[in-house]
């Protein structure tokens, strides 16, 4: 990994600079720390402060292997279920590929009007020259700080060197000392909405006293379930793998009700499952203003 990037620093390997600036948004660790929600919040924010940002992902565990526009009703088998989120949450094109430099180009090309690129994920896709990098982390942290297979690290942890800020997901406090700027990010969720008609929604309240599953097959199941329990809410937990492909059979519980994530919704619609489903959905709140000193790099910095 570290003769990787030294051939892409010397020029060696080449990178490919696209017209307008890229963000990356991405985790030195395996497993979920939250990038989903955050890439939401800021592509909202950035929107309300006049850019039209568009979103490009891998499309992980989705059966495409070229690049691919994605949208609300996208097969999440197809296209990957993060990336079906990204577009039925944002107001922005979502473009997939394996080759993020392609996805995005393809991008630029069906939306001409896009002035930013939001990358999910992509830290190690050295190809893809970026502006800024975000790495974000959950209350795990760095676990053992061992790199893959050892641990849970895809890169070193002196790669937080090169990065313009770190995103700290409900990490405990005081803050590890990091040596770029650090943010921090919360996740709030109380409202939730029926599966099969998400114009029906309800607070957790309202479902307590009924017997609840609640299952999720996300980075770390246990930040949901956690969510779950500060709403008031008591139920049965199932944890699944990430990116779970879901098969009916596993979701057949004795229960009233069940209840899960949005990235775990979008794979569901063709289960038919005799319960109804409630979906959490969940926002990220950033502090300090992590839009604010996004745009200060592109508009103040030199490109990274």
């Amino acid at each position: 990994m570290l003769l990787r990037r030294a051939f892409y620093r010397r020029g060696w390997l080449a990178t490919q600079r696209l017209p307008v600036p890229v963000v990356v948004i991405g985790n030195l660790t395996v497993g979920g720390a939250g990038k989903t929600p955050l890439l939401l919040s800021l592509a909202e924010t950035l929107r309300a402060r006049g850019l039209r940002p568009g979103i490009i992902s891998r499309g992980y565990r989705g059966r495409s292997d070229s690049v691919m526009e994605v949208n609300a009703t996208s097969d999440p088998a197809l296209a990957g279920d993060e990336p079906v989120v990204l577009a039925r949450r944002s107001s922005c094109s979502v473009f997939i590929g394996r080759d993020r430099v392609a996805a995005a180009q393809a991008l630029l090309a069906a939306h001409p009007d896009c002035n930013l690129i939001l990358s999910d994920d992509g830290l190690q896709h050295y190809r893809l020259a970026r502006d800024v990098e975000i790495a974000v982390f959950d209350s795990r942290g760095v676990m053992n700080g061992w790199m893959l297979p050892a641990g849970p690290l895809r890169e070193p942890i002196a790669r937080l060197g090169g990065v313009d800020a770190v995103v700290l997901n409900a990490a405990a406090s005081p803050a590890p000392t990091f040596p770029c700027p650090v943010f921090r990010m919360a996740l709030d969720g109380e409202m939730l909405y029926r599966l099969d008609q998400p114009d029906i929604v309800c607070r957790a309240a309202e479902l307590a006293g009924q017997r609840l599953h609640a299952f999720a097959g996300i980075g770390a199941p246990q930040r949901f379930f956690d969510t779950l329990t500060a709403l008031g809410l008591e139920f049965v937990a199932h944890s699944f793998p990430d990116h779970h492909a879901y098969r009916r059979a596993e979701l057949l519980f004795s229960a009233d009700a069940l209840l899960t994530t949005e990235k775990d919704a979008v794979k569901l619609a063709a289960l038919d499952l005799p319960l109804p489903v409630w979906v959490l959905p969940v926002t990220a709140t950033v502090n300090p203003d992590l839009a604010a000193f996004i745009l200060e790099k592109l508009n103040g910095s030199s490109s990274a």
